[in-house]
Parts: C-alpha cells; structure tokens; sequence
C-alpha cells in the first residue's frame, strides 16, 4: 500500500526571485516604478481618469446585504451580527469599498484587518468603542497599505505560499511586515498566485504611451506654430564654436538657453548686444497627420481595454441607444465579476475570522456579504414582467426584497414578512366569512310564502 503525500512537488512557476515579482516584461511596469506610472495614468489622463471614476461610482451605488445560510434562530443572529460589524467601523463601508477599487489602477489592495472589542459608543479608546455594549468582537476598520510603500513580498520557500507584505511607509520610513493572515489582499485578476494581480489600465499603457507623446509634442509645435521658430544670429567676426575659447564657449551656452527660453507672453522681448540679430520664423505650411484623429484614435483604444468605451459615445457625433444599451450591458458585466471577487474575498477570509472571535453555537455555516448589482432593470420593466408572467410577490419574500432593493427601499426581515402573511390569511378569511353571512341573510329575505300557489313549472329563485 503506497504512503500518501500531503507535500508540494511542483510550483505555479510564477516568476519572482527573493520578495519580487518578475512577470512584467516592460521595465516601467515592474514594482515599484510601475505605481508611479500607474498613478500618472490614472491621474493626469482625461479619458482614463473618466473610466476609472465611471467604474468605482457604478459599484459604489451597489447596495450591500447579509444572507444567513441557514434559517434556524441562530442563523438569524449571526446575520444580523455580521451586518452590525459591517456599519460599526470607524471608516464607513462604502468608503472601505472605494479603497478596495484602487486595485482597479494598480491591479492589487491591501487591507489590514484590526478588531475592537465591543464596550459601547462611551468608550474613549477606539480599541473598545462602539455602537453597542454586547462585549463581542467586531471590526474596527480595515485600512488599505498603500501600493507605493511596497518593498517586497515575503514568502515560505518551503510550500511556495505568500506570508505578508514587507512596507517602508512615510512618515517614519521604517519596515513593517503586515502578516496575510491579519490582511486581505484584492486582486483583478488571479495568474499563478502573483500577489500584484494585472492593473486594469495594464493593455492602455501602450496607447496611453503614443497619446502622452503626441500631444507633447503637439502643444510644442503649435506653440512653434504661433510664436516662430528663434533664430539667433551672432556677428560675423564672433565665432562662439571654439570649444578651446572660455569666452565662446560661455557665449554659445548663454546663446542656447536664450533660444530655448523664447516664449509668446505678456512680457516678451529682448535686448541684445551690437552686431547681434535675432528672428522668429515663420512655418511655411500645414503639417501631414491630424493629430486630433490620431489621439482620439488613442482615446478610444483606452477606453476599450476595460470595456468602457461607452464614455466615447456621441465624442465623433456617432453612436445609438442601442450601441449604448449594448456597450453598458458589457460594461455592468465585467463591474459586477470584479464585486463578485471583492465578496469572495470577504466571506472566505474576513468573516471566518471575525467568528473564529466569536461564539454561535448551533449556526449552519457562516453568513454571506452578497453585493447588489451594478446595472439592475427599471421598476417599469419589471412591473410589466410580472404581469405579463403572473408573477405575485405576496408569497415571495427573495422576490419582494430584491424589488423594495431596486426601488431603494428598505428590506423586509423574514418574521415580519410572516406575520405580514398571517394577517393577510386572517383578513381574508374573515372577509369570506362577512361575504358568507351576507349571502345566507340575503338568501332568507327571500324566502317563499306557503300561502302563495307555486307554479311547478316556474323556476323560484
């Protein structure tokens, strides 16, 4: 009988060596240059500034849930503790998600888990302040390490696995290893186990490169355009190229920058010595490319790379309702997989842990953070599918919150809806009951007179 091994033999091959990640190929994009790349992209680019801004505000509207897994007392307490722990931080959760979005720009968000013990809102010590006094264990806040603090990723060499994050933060500069198993680490995209996941803005650097060239080289040429190219003209018997010469050589250099400090302003001019002469000329034609074309061409390929290009909609006068309804469908798609990640993330680590601290006997399984969705139907939309399929929401309560969710009204708790149902049961019986007492009081009103000849044949009613 052959010995089970429980070791590693292999390894996912992803490329690193010591706390580093090796997978990009373009230099510029390897940590720790590639953040401060990123954040230029992400902050100094309109086109990509307006996705990035789109994509967090289309998932921030998206509303937050709890579900029990279970439908025993338990369950129910446990649900609702989850939900307290989620609004009983110092930062608020929607600001916790925007946070969690930045790996959208960098491709990764690191979070630090910290807890508090639960003593009620009197407490001075943010370590024991909170909302309520039940002396559980709840979250405190779950800051992000920002990405440019990176120094390096540690690792058990033994099983391959990711340990903590090593950072060098200001304002004190020193190192701190934040342990994974006290953190939470979101990524877009997940190849090989590579802690740095892919930056969304990864496949618009080339685009954005070309674009960011253009245009500098555009604003120079027109500002060349309006103000003339400077010529400088030194007296014939001077000669300023004779490097063996002090004097000429600190004329050419003095030359150089005055050329290159030529600007059209309010306070241009220049005083120059005898025998000097100095001009601006002029272009004598139009150039051969349409730079505007060939940056919105850019534009629109930036934009495509996360599927976004619905904001380049009507920039050409081009473009339909239903193109868009199209293009905002894909976009809602691939939004909702990336929320879809952040609660997967959640309720695999950050929950367990929060209830490894904590004591429920007798729950089912943990609760779930579920989000909402990114893009949901309009209320008219939905009413004329109900009626059209016969659909009622009395007796279903998914269906009944998921509509009072759409219409950003508060959900129902199952024990209300229960006993909403008893009393409706109740008030119809009792109406059937009214109905019945009426009919038979009605049908004795009409009794038949026994004096009265009865023809057989007449029907009595």
């Amino acid at each position: 009988m052959s010995r089970m091994s429980l070791g590693e033999v292999g390894s996912t091959g992803l490329n690193r060596w010591g706390g580093y990640v090796g997978e990009e190929f373009i230099t510029q994009l390897q940590w720790p240059w590639a953040a401060k790349v990123y954040k230029e992209m992400a902050d100094n680019d309109p086109t990509i500034g307006a996705v990035i801004y789109m994509s967090e505000q289309l998932i921030r509207k998206a509303g937050w849930t709890v579900e029990a897994v279970g439908e025993t007392r338990a369950d129910e307490e446990a649900k609702d503790f989850l939900e307290s722990c989620m609004n009983d931080m110092s930062m608020s959760w929607s600001n916790v998600i925007s946070e969690i979005l930045s790996m959208f720009t960098y491709g990764w968000s690191w979070h630090e888990t910290l807890y508090k013990i639960r003593r009620g809102p009197e407490e001075s010590n943010p370590k024991y302040r909170s909302k309520y006094s039940d002396g559980r264990i709840g979250w405190r806040k779950m800051p992000i390490r920002s990405q440019h603090t990176l120094l390096q990723w540690v690792y058990d060499d033994e099983e391959d696995n990711l340990l903590a994050m090593e950072q060098l933060a200001p304002p004190l500069y020193k190192r701190a290893v934040i342990p994974l198993n006290k953190s939470l680490l979101f990524r877009t995209k997940i190849s090989r186990d590579n802690p740095e996941g892919r930056s969304l803005l990864r496949n618009a650097y080339r685009p954005w490169y070309f674009k960011k060239r253009i245009e500098e080289i555009e604003g120079i040429g027109i500002e060349r355009d309006l103000a003339g190219l400077p010529l400088l003209k030194p007296p014939e018997n001077l000669d300023i190229w004779d490097a063996d010469n002090p004097d000429s050589v600190r004329l050419l250099a003095q030359s150089t920058s005055l050329v290159k400090s030529v600007r059209r302003d309010q306070q241009e001019g220049l005083v120059i010595p005898f025998g000097w002469e100095f001009k601006l000329l002029s272009t004598g034609g139009i150039r051969q490319f349409n730079t505007n074309e060939i940056i919105n061409r850019y534009d629109q390929r930036i934009a495509i790379t996360v599927l976004a290009d619905i904001v380049m909609l009507g920039a050409d006068k081009v473009g339909s309702f239903a193109l868009a309804d199209v293009k905002k469908s894909l976009l809602a798609a691939s939004l909702e997989a990336q929320i879809q990640n952040i609660a997967e993330v959640f309720n695999k680590y950050a929950v367990p842990r929060l209830f490894r601290y904590n004591y429920f006997p007798g729950i089912k399984d943990y609760p779930r953070i579920v989000p909402g969705e990114v893009e949901v139907p309009g209320l008219k939309d939905l009413g004329d599918f109900l009626r059209a399929t016969g659909m009622s929401i009395t007796d279903d309560l998914p269906l009944t919150n998921y509509l009072r969710q759409i219409a950003s009204m508060p959900l129902k708790r199952e024990k209300d809806f229960k006993a909403e149902q008893r009393r409706a049961k109740a008030a119809a019986a009792e109406q059937a009951r009214l109905t019945q007492e009426a009919l038979d009081a009605k049908s004795k009103d009409k009794k038949i007179d026994p004096g009265k000849e009865v023809d057989p044949d007449k029907e009595v009613v």
